[in-house]
């Protein structure tokens, strides 16, 4: 089944197109949604249980914040039409056959193409996983990864060459990192973060590293405004 400008205006309750900022067609038998490309402002839509396959015609829909899309017929492979979509931060895809494969590869492909989603399939979890819930890979045990002085700055890298899809660095990898003596001086901390990620950045490609951009530039962003909230305002 079609989705069509009427079915669209009398479920949005509008009375043009580019008025509709939230739709709701959960559970509508449908295939076809390329009425999408004449919809640009849409903001929050459901499109669950239904027969979808082809997310190309959400390409441009690039106020999207929230998308809902469980119970479908989505490949993996569609998940590029969705790179665009910079504000998109929640995505439901569980019950298709691209979240049926691989959870890892299922999971990285999500990162890779929308670096900036906040939740994934509403489990209540945050995306991109903090410092630390990554298991070593380097044969070591936990316990010892953690009284070697080159834990935090192998952790901090193989972490993010985990949410990219590359195999974890090993020790040999990190003879320029000087190791912090006192695991609580924040200084020394952001050094080997530092120093860990301009590592990482040599082994990179074009793709992953404007992902890199994109993330650096929504995270200056957002601690931007943050500063800005915190700047009390001077009154003369």
């Amino acid at each position: 089944m079609k989705l069509t400008r009427k079915l669209v205006l009398a479920r949005a309750k509008a009375s043009d197109l580019e008025s509709v900022k939230k739709l709701n067609c959960w559970g509508c038998n449908l295939t076809d949604i390329s009425i999408f490309e004449q919809i640009p402002n849409i903001e929050v839509l459901t499109l669950s249980v239904n027969q979808i396959s082809s997310l190309e015609a959400l390409s441009r829909s690039l106020h999207l914040s929230e998308l809902y899309l469980r119970r479908n017929s989505i490949p993996l492979s569609q998940i590029y039409f969705l790179k665009a979509l910079t504000r998109l931060r929640v995505l439901w895809l569980s019950e298709n056959p691209c979240s049926q494969i691989d959870q890892t590869k299922y999971r990285l492909t999500v990162i890779r193409n929308l670096p900036t989603l906040h939740k994934l399939d509403n489990q209540g979890e945050e995306l991109v996983s903090p410092p630390g819930t990554i298991q070593s890979t380097n044969g070591f045990s936990e316990a010892d990864s953690e009284n070697d002085p080159l834990h935090y700055s192998m952790e901090e890298t193989n972490n993010i060459r985990a949410q990219l899809g590359l195999k974890p660095l090993t020790r040999d990898k990190f003879p320029l990192l000087s190791s912090p003596r006192d695991s609580r001086d924040s200084q020394r901390r952001k050094a080997h973060t530092l120093e860990a990620v301009l590592l990482l950045l040599k082994d990179l490609d074009m793709e992953e590293l404007k992902i890199v951009q994109l993330v650096t530039e929504s995270k200056i962003k957002s601690r931007e405004e943050k500063e800005h909230r915190k700047t009390p305002e001077i009154c003369f």
